[in-house]
Formats: C-alpha cells, sequence, structure tokens
C-alpha cells in the first residue's frame, strides 16, 4: 500500500511538472543585429533586444509613455540645467548591483570618439558632450557624475524639457563597467553579455535566432510573465509570414505589402495597422559628386518619385506621401511642405527634366548611379520602382545594390554610396528627434550635410526656452534640409504585425516599441 501511494505521488508531481512549461514568446525581428552594445547599436533590430536586456534612468510602459525606470524620481533645478536622478535597487543579471557609477561609465562611452558611438548625440544636452565627442575635451569633463551609489547628477547646456524622452535610447543605457573592463570587445558575446532589464541573454545562433530568458533580479521581475522569448532573423518577408502560417511565430516584425489585401480578406484578426513615427526617405552622399553642390539634379530625381503611386500600389497599408521629413503629428510643431507637395504629377515631371538638363544631363548623357538598400522584399520594391521612374522620365541609369544589414550600414557610414533606402524613427515626441540627425559631424549624418546655416537653426533651437519660437525655427531648419533636397522624403511609416490571438498585454502605440516584459500568452500549454 505505502509503494502504491508513493507512485500515485510520483505521478501526480510528474503531471504537475509537465503542466508548467515554459511561457514562449516568438517573435520575428528582421536583421540580424549588427551589435548587441547599447552604446554602439544603430538600428531597430538591435533596438527592440536591447529594449528586452536592458532599461535606462526613463522606461515606457506598454503604450510607450514615459515612465520612471531605474530612477524612481528626478529633481529639476530652477534654472532647469541640473538634474539629479535618484536610482531605485536595481542588478545586472549576475546580480552585481547597478549604480549611478554604471550610468557616469556608460555615458562617457557613448561620447568618446574612442568608442565611435553614433548616437552620441543623444548626449548632446548635456554639458560637454558635444566637445568630447569631437575630440576637444577629455571624456572626463562630461556633465555627469555619482554623488553616491543612488545618486546620478546631470549638468544640461541649456534647459531641455524634452530631456526624458532622449533617455530611453539605448545609448543611455548603463553598462555593466566589471564586464566589459575584463571581457573587453568579446563583452557582447552571449556568454559573457549581462543586462539590467527583464529578459538576460542565453543564446545567440547567427542569422537565425537569438534566445533570452528571464532574469530574477530585474526590478520588475515580479511583473514578468514570459519565461523566454525567442527573436528570429526574418528579412525575407514572405518566408516570415509562412512561419507564421505554421505556427512557428506568434508575432511578425512586418508582413509582405504585396499580401496586405489577402490578410485583410483572411487574418484581419490578426492583422494590426498603427500610425508610426518614422520617415522613409532616399539619402543622397553630398560629400562627392554628382551630388554634392548639385542641388538641381537632386531636386530632378525627388521631383520624379511618384510617391503617391509607391504608397497606394506598393506599400498599400495606408501610409502617407511624405514631402518633409518630421512626421505629422508631432506635439507644438507644423512639419513643412515644399511648393511642389501640391504639383500634378505633370508639372512635376517637366520641372525635373528642365533641372536635369541644367545639370548636365540627358537622355544621351544620362547620369549613371547606384543606389544602396538593405535586405528586404519591401525595400527591394520601392527601389525598383524608383528606378523605373528615373528612367522613364529622365533616362536615369540606376544599378539597385542590395546588402544584408551589417554591410549596408557600414557603407552609410562610410560613405560608400550615392543613393541609400534611409529611415528614421523618432526616438520622443520632439521635432528635434528628426532634425538634429544632420548637424555636422553627427554620428547619424550619413548624407554628409555640412552646413553651418543648418547646424546654427539646431543650435539655437536647443537654446530657446519659449515653445513657439522653438518650433519656428526647427522648422525652419526642416525648411532648410528639403528645399536644398538634401534628401528625399517618400512616405510616413506605419507599422505592421500579425499577431496571433492568444498574445496579449501590447498596447497600440506610435513608437512600434514592444517591450516582451508587457506581453501574456493567454492559451493552454
Amino acid at each position: 500500500m505505502k509503494k502504491t501511494l508513493l507512485l500515485t505521488t510520483a505521478l501526480l508531481l510528474a503531471a504537475t511538472s509537465g503542466a508548467q512549461a515554459e511561457t514562449v514568446f516568438r517573435r520575428s525581428n528582421d536583421a540580424e543585429p549588427a551589435s548587441m552594445d547599447p552604446q554602439l547599436a544603430q538600428g531597430m533590430p538591435e533596438m527592440h533586444i536591447l529594449r528586452d536586456m536592458f532599461v535606462g534612468l526613463v522606461d515606457e510602459d506598454a503604450g510607450a509613455h514615459l515612465i520612471p525606470g531605474v530612477a524612481e524620481r528626478w529633481d529639476i533645478s530652477d534654472d532647469g540645467k541640473t538634474w539629479t536622478f535618484h536610482l531605485r535597487d536595481n542588478a545586472w543579471s549576475d546580480g552585481t548591483p547597478v549604480t549611478a557609477g554604471d550610468f557616469v561609465y556608460a555615458w562617457r562611452r557613448a561620447v568618446d570618439p574612442a568608442v565611435g558611438s553614433k548616437y552620441s548625440f543623444f548626449l548632446y544636452p548635456v554639458k560637454n558632450a558635444k566637445t568630447i565627442a569631437e575630440g576637444n575635451a577629455a571624456v572626463d569633463t562630461l556633465g555627469v557624475s555619482a554623488a553616491d551609489d543612488k545618486t546620478l547628477v546631470v549638468e544640461l547646456n541649456e534647459p531641455t524639457p524634452y530631456f526624458p524622452g532622449l533617455l530611453i535610447n539605448a545609448v543611455t543605457y548603463p553598462v555593466p563597467q566589471h564586464i566589459i573592463e575584463k571581457q573587453g570587445k568579446d563583452w557582447t558575446r552571449p556568454e559573457n553579455l549581462i543586462g539590467n532589464g527583464a529578459f538576460k541573454m542565453r543564446e545567440w545562433k547567427p542569422q537565425s535566432r537569438i534566445v533570452l530568458e528571464k532574469s530574477a533580479n530585474y526590478y520588475g521581475a515580479q511583473d514578468v510573465q514570459l519565461d523566454k522569448v525567442i527573436y528570429y532573423v526574418s528579412e525575407d518577408k514572405n518566408a516570415e509570414l509562412q512561419r507564421y502560417r505554421a505556427g512557428e511565430l506568434d508575432w511578425t516584425a512586418d508582413v509582405p505589402n504585396d499580401q496586405i489585401k489577402w490578410l485583410q480578406e483572411n487574418l484581419s484578426d490578426e492583422l494590426h495597422i498603427y500610425n508610426y513615427l518614422g520617415t522613409f526617405y532616399f539619402g543622397y552622399n553630398l560629400t562627392k559628386p554628382p551630388f554634392k553642390d548639385n542641388p538641381k539634379l537632386r531636386e530632378a530625381l525627388s521631383l520624379v518619385i511618384d510617391r503617391e503611386r509607391i504608397v497606394k500600389n506598393i506599400t498599400a497599408s495606408g501610409e502617407k506621401p511624405a514631402y518633409g521629413f518630421v512626421v505629422p503629428g508631432i506635439s507644438g510643431y507644423a512639419p513643412y511642405q515644399p511648393e511642389y507637395a501640391a504639383w500634378d504629377r505633370q508639372k512635376r515631371v517637366e520641372k525635373a527634366k528642365a533641372l536635369y538638363a541644367e545639370a548636365g544631363y540627358n537622355k544621351e548623357n544620362p547620369l549613371r548611379v547606384e543606389l544602396l538598400y538593405n535586405t528586404n522584399d519591401n525595400n527591394k520594391k520601392i527601389a525598383i520602382a524608383v528606378a523605373s521612374l528615373w528612367k522613364d522620365a529622365l533616362g536615369v541609369e540606376t544599378s539597385l545594390i542590395n546588402k544584408e544589414w551589417k554591410a549596408y550600414l557600414n557603407d552609410r557610414r562610410e560613405y560608400n554610396t550615392q543613393v541609400f533606402r534611409g529611415s528614421w524613427m523618432g526616438d520622443y515626441d520632439d521635432a528635434n528627434t528628426f532634425l538634429d540627425l544632420f548637424v555636422s559631424g553627427g554620428g547619424s549624418n550619413t548624407i554628409g550635410l555640412n552646413d553651418a546655416a543648418y547646424d546654427k537653426l539646431i543650435a539655437d533651437a536647443a537654446r530657446e526656452t519659449d515653445g513657439t519660437k522653438r518650433a519656428a525655427i526647427l522648422q525652419q531648419a526642416e525648411k532648410r534640409l528639403i528645399d536644398h533636397h538634401d534628401l528625399v522624403p517618400v512616405f510616413f511609416f506605419v507599422s505592421k504585425h500579425l499577431v496571433k490571438p492568444y498574445v496579449k498585454g501590447y498596447e497600440e502605440n506610435v513608437m512600434n516599441h514592444w517591450p516582451s516584459k508587457y506581453i501574456r500568452i493567454e492559451k493552454e500549454q
């Protein structure tokens, strides 16, 4: 009888253990991440994962509204220039406490020219940050200090009301000094990489997947319901859709544009399309011919791009044609619209032909140009359409150059381009998030713009404390950028996802931020 009871108990325990299977969230993530170093990350594939593994002074709720992060509260001096952040108890995923010194170390890395962060400009409101990034001051002169382990003091150049919005970008995340000093550049290898967020690295299989598991040391671990998150590389959107329909994915990063109609008819409850604070554009390389000092040629190519046709026939998901760079809807800002936005197609093409000829080109002497884009079905279709529009209207001979994510980023960074596909997703609700990209020498200024007048407008806006006057200055900057045709805005993004009905906890937001720590899987395991 005793043996029977023991056997029954063992079977019950086994059944109970089996019922408590891991809760796993399977999501696709576009390209292979280029870097898991918060100070070096550049693209959305990196940012999505880093948002799961790290948390900065400021965080976001499920709807992308700002909330306290590692800083449970902060004080601002009467003159608006000194911010004091009071840190909560927090730990790295290896159990080591996160201190104010970790933020000092990370922010100094972010502006250190030897590190080479492309997003150092996020910290330019901080005293001496820009001077340091330009190589003209020592990193220890940065206006950030640790009063003690739980108190971080930040000195700003000018009052910056939108400063908390800057602090959700990965470049401002703390990093583990004790690991970096021990491992050097290898600190981001899976076996070494630690963070202070809801999840920690478990596996990184290049060009396949990244597996994260819940971190018991995250300060909000009690509210995280997932045990594991798997990010799958998915540059092929059709293959991504097939995996979703086969039940291998719970969430897609995107959907093929040519499948939108079918999805609306057959999977409408699982298709989610939201407005998105982002702009798709083509950038010119302004550092060398044929586009350096050649605004007529730049304008000609811009005029013949049929934005309306692209959003109707190619993207076809509710995107809006873009003639300015700043996305409509930014608080307190009226985006600039150039005169030609109101012209009909015929007038634009006629003007483009005249400008093209004035720039020294014609169908007997055509412009030969390379157009670079990163691997993605939708990018390819848009690039083909643009090349066709240029050919038909002007006779331009375009070579399409497709490269995987890391090589594409490197070519842009090194100005190894002529025309390239670009996109920028706003990081906070202010026009500055779009316009300060193009200051001379900025890490994200991959068009190579070097315009002292533009730089002055951005600097003047940073010093202006009156909201209305500041918005007017920023609009002057956008007008200058667009009227000089330094780049070609094409459309304003929407985010498109397929989401299984059992995935809960996410909220619609224009940031396209979907942290896994808010996700719930409500289905029988």
